[in-house]
């Protein structure tokens, strides 16, 4: 389980975040619109200008003040270092048996 920061130290799991769209489009709007209808909009912008909307893999829609490409670079950041965590194990797993 990955926390990624969507601002203020307010976080979501990255593996169910579905899309981090930019704010300025009609059908952000209408997204963001139908969602606070439907009672499934978390708003963590702490009264700051809404930046991104994030979808959820359950129907919920998280309002950031964080910019998308900011929570993008956050997203890749999380996949490298998986990434990395999983070579370094293969790295020292061959380096035990180089020993032996």
């Amino acid at each position: 389980m990955q926390l990624l920061n969507v601002g203020f130290g307010n976080t979501v799991m990255a593996d169910r975040v579905i899309a981090v769209i930019n704010t300025g489009s009609s059908p952000a709007r209408k997204i963001k619109e139908l969602a606070k209808q439907a009672e499934r909009l978390i708003d963590v912008t702490e009264g700051r200008r809404t930046r991104s909307i994030l979808i959820m893999d359950s129907n919920h829609v998280v309002l950031s003040s964080v910019q998308s490409d900011t929570i993008a670079q956050r997203v890749a950041a999380l996949q490298l270092g998986s990434g990395l965590s999983e070579y370094r194990e293969m790295f020292k797993s061959e380096r035990e048996e180089e020993q032996k």
